[in-house]
């Protein structure tokens, strides 16, 4: 199934939420707890490729890569070396 394999994001801070548990077995099952949480800001992304992984006894290997039509001079000379 096609995923992201990375995502870029900064983190901006943390803060604290307040969540019922529905855990049963647990000593906290339907009450609320504060947890502290992490947020992550995310700079808009642009595809510029998508890469075809095969299953080999080794792992996964890159079977092709294919590109966006259009793309600036700029965002090529950052992926070759020879550009």
């Amino acid at each position: 199934a096609p995923h992201l394999t990375a995502f870029l994001a900064y983190k901006a801070g943390m803060t604290h939420i307040l969540r019922d548990v529905d855990k049963p077995g647990s000593r906290a099952h339907k009450k609320e707890v504060v947890e502290a949480v992490t947020v992550l800001e995310a700079p808009p992304m642009v595809v510029v490729g998508i890469v075809g992984y095969v299953e080999t006894a080794k792992g996964l290997r890159a079977l092709t890569t294919v590109w966006a039509e259009h793309l600036n001079d700029e965002v090529k000379r950052r992926f070759y070396k020879n550009w």
